[in-house]
């Protein structure tokens, strides 16, 4: 029916009007060639359709073929497999065949070392052929030598040790064949030395062109040795010219002469050292300065000076020689530990001169040279600290055993300075000793060592004394102290200012201590020391063993506790926790000297205190009425005491201190005055005046040691003022027309009235309350 559809469709689209027939042929003809394209096309694809059949049919046949045949050999293999197991055939055979095969093993295995042997021969030879008239062609098979044993090397260490005799042999050859190559040049430049009289030459000489040429074939033969060596080497044209002063070094020093004796070598060793390095520098550096340059200034040492300054290169090759000197002199001075303190001092002398004179760094231009005393040190610093510590620890014995340990030193600084003990001043200046003892030391472990086992042992100790001395005077003083026996010798010792002085030492030591090490925390040495202890602590992982087997938490308890903290704030210094001890006994010490003076005042004024007659009439009223009033009989020894004690710590202290300390004494002494006196007597306005009299004593005594200082009694002061008002103002001179009776009518009104009435009077530091308490005192107020 679709067919039949579309047929239609298409004879209409055809046929659509009556011409269209006319066309009809055309039409059919047109018709019946697609038929047979289709048709032809439906022939090609029947066709092929077969075919394809056909060959799957092939493929299927063959690949049930391939399954059987692979299924018969797989029956085959079992099979044979079978027999070959149950056979003993196999085994036999293969035991067989064992001795011939390791014997042809063992052939090809010498036929190998062999040839082996033959190539390391040839390159041995190779090398040798080129010398000495071309050192750099006989570098080549040489290296080719050298990489081929550090080669074997590896392989013997993989393969758990075999082939000893072979990696031996080729290392031996190696080695023999490069000491063959130094010894061939060697000897040239050393006959060109000879023919030439070295060193008898003249320093401002310049050398001849086959002087220069051995020297840089030299410099050739070694330059692959310099560039990859990990170690500093001494450069072989410089050890052949230093030779004949090695053997000149050792008949001077290293012989049975008396310039070889171990306390001499300060005295000729080191300076015929540094003479003749001194002697040869610019003969050096003129002659063969550009050699070095022209052949390492493009290598990887090119920033070593050791390679590049001929001085230096020089330096290193006379160097060897004086570690032997400097070992020989340690070993024959055994279990002198001055001796060797002395030499460790007199050799980084010698290090230093050869760093500051001659630029030498030994090879690192980061960290710098450290010198024939690092070498020594790390062998022999314990029993260098050891030895400076027990110096040290001897002489703080016998400082604090002197005589005059205990005693001010008032000629340490001028007048309104602090003065500490002789003994502060000798353990600071004993601890600088040791400060100059290590600090050229170049490694930090040991200074850090230094520091603690001895600087701040010594500093605990000194302090320890300081607390013992003020414990010891608590003791004294306290009730609780004295109820456990006090002897008499002990009073007797703080009788008069022998209490102020006592606490003088105290404070003024631990107040030198405070400033020193304050100093010092500034000074290069101890910034750069604490910047690296920073870095230490923050970098290291072992807190265990922060520096010289000492644990972070020793360090930073010794130290600071800013030790390994990365805040700005807590930057710290190296005495911080000393530096805090320090400043406790000082301000106790303040402290005690405040309390001291009280008592001291409280045993003085106790006569003062207790005077009845404060309100009895005076005699003489035109005295009093004129104010021209001598002090009460029992002032008299409070003056004189007070007097004593201002002068005794106006010499002891520094200005500030001392009126800090004289600030709190005075107004606990105008507190006792207000209680005991003002507010526990009665007073007429002669017996006023005569208090207000012996208080501008008091006061005019403390103004001759303190400018101001009578500003603590300030309140007392205005208290008397109003104490001191008379009856009546005849003269006119009263406080701004002030009298007794109307000062009394404002202050009892009101607080307003009473207020205006000290304004009036200019009074500031008086309430009201206190106002009415002092105008009760007067007699005359009394009812």
């Amino acid at each position: 029916m679709d067919h039949d559809v579309r047929v239609e469709d298409y004879l209409d689209d055809k046929l659509q009007s009556t011409t269209d027939f006319e066309h009809l042929d055309t039409l059919l003809s047109s018709v019946e060639y697609q038929r047979s394209q289709l048709q032809s096309q439906l022939d090609d694809a029947t066709r092929e359709l077969d075919e394809a059949r056909k060959s799957s049919a092939d493929r299927g046949a063959s690949l049930l073929s391939q399954i059987d045949e692979f299924q018969a050999l797989q029956k085959s293999i079992d099979v044979r497999l079978q027999i070959i197991a149950e056979s003993d055939a196999p085994d036999d055979a293969i035991r067989r065949l064992e001795p011939p095969m390791k014997q042809l093993h063992q052939v090809d295995l010498a036929y190998r070392y062999l040839s082996l042997l033959q190539d390391v021969e040839g390159l041995r030879k190779a090398a040798r052929s080129h010398l000495p008239q071309d050192p750099k062609a006989a570098l080549e098979p040489y290296t080719r030598l050298k990489q081929l044993a550090l080669r074997l090397k590896e392989l013997q260490e993989q393969a758990d040790g075999a082939a000893v005799h072979l990696v031996t042999h080729v290392e031996a050859v190696t080695e023999k064949l490069w000491d063959e190559m130094k010894k061939t040049m060697w000897d040239e430049l050393e006959a060109v030395l000879a023919k030439r009289d070295w060193p008898n030459v003249d320093p401002d000489l310049e050398v001849d062109e086959e002087w220069l040429q051995c020297f840089e074939k030299l410099v050739d033969l070694q330059a692959p040795e310099v560039v990859y060596s990990p170690t500093t080497v001494s450069l072989l044209p410089m050890d052949v010219m230093a030779q004949i002063f090695v053997k000149e070094f050792r008949f001077h020093f290293m012989s049975d002469k008396p310039t070889s004796s171990p306390q001499v070598i300060n005295a000729h060793c080191f300076p015929w050292f540094l003479a003749l390095v001194e002697k040869w520098e610019d003969f050096l550096r003129d002659n063969f300065g550009s050699v070095l340059a022209a052949k390492f200034g493009e290598t990887a040492v090119a920033n070593k000076i050791i390679y590049m300054d001929p001085v230096c290169a020089f330096i290193t090759s006379m160097l060897s020689v004086m570690r032997e000197k400097i070992t020989a002199t340690i070993a024959e001075t055994a279990g002198d530990t001055v001796f060797l303190s002395s030499l460790l001092s007199q050799l980084m002398t010698f290090d230093e001169r050869l760093r500051s004179d001659f630029s030498y760094d030994g090879g690192d231009a980061d960290e710098g040279w450290g010198g024939l005393t690092s070498e020594v040190l790390s062998t022999h610093f314990r029993t260098w600290l050891d030895a400076e510590k027990k110096f040290a620890l001897e002489r703080y014995q016998a400082i604090m055993a002197a005589a005059d340990a205990r005693t001010i030193d008032y000629d340490f600084a001028g007048a309104g300075k602090t003065k500490p003990t002789f003994a502060a001043v000798r353990v600071t200046d004993l601890l600088r000793s040791v400060t100059a003892q290590y600090e050229r030391v170049r490694r930090f472990s040991h200074k850090l060592r230094f520091l603690i086992d001895i600087q701040l042992n010594i500093l605990d100790e000194y302090h320890d004394h300081l607390r013992g001395t003020l414990e010891a005077y608590l003791s004294i003083t306290s009730t609780v102290g004295r109820a456990f026996g006090v002897t008499k010798e002990q009073l007797a010792a703080l009788e008069g200012t022998g209490a102020l002085e006592t606490l003088c030492k105290v404070y003024g030591s631990a107040d030198h201590i405070v400033n020193t090490l304050k100093e010092w925390s500034n000074e290069e040495f101890f910034v750069t020391l604490w910047s690296q202890l920073q870095t230490r602590a923050k970098s290291t992982a072992d807190q265990n063993n922060l520096a010289g087997g000492m644990s972070y938490d020793h360090v930073r308890d010794r130290t600071s506790s800013a030790v390994g903290s990365s805040t700005e704030a807590d930057s710290g210094v190296l005495f911080d926790e000393t530096i805090a001890a320090y400043s406790q006994r000082r301000t106790r010490a303040a402290e005690f000297l405040s309390d001291a003076l009280v008592d001291s005042h409280r045993k003085a004024f106790k006569a003062y205190l207790h005077r009845p007659q404060w309100s009895t009439i005076a005699d003489d009223a035109a005295a009093v009425a004129a104010g021209d009033l001598a002090v009460t009989a029992e002032l008299d020894e409070p003056l004189r005491i007070l007097k004593r004690d201002l002068t005794f710590l106006h010499n002891a202290l520094s200005t500030a201190v001392f009126r800090r300390v004289w600030r709190t004494a005075l107004e606990r002494l105008n507190n006792t005055l207000w209680s005991d006196v003002l507010m526990g007597h009665r007073f007429t306005a002669s017996g006023a005046a005569q208090f207000a009299r012996d208080v501008r004593a008091v006061a005019a005594l403390v103004e001759r040691f303190i400018p101001d200082g009578s500003g603590a009694l300030g309140s007392l002061t205005d208290a008397l003022r109003l104490l001191t008002l008379p009856l009546k103002d005849e003269s006119g001179e009263g406080e701004g027309g002030m009298t007794l009776k109307r000062a009394t009518d404002m202050v009892f009104t009101d607080n307003s009235e009473a207020k205006k009435a000290l304004e009036e009077m200019g009074i500031d530091e008086l309430t009201p309350a206190n106002a009415r308490q002092i105008l009760q005192r007067r007699v005359e107020n009394a009812e």
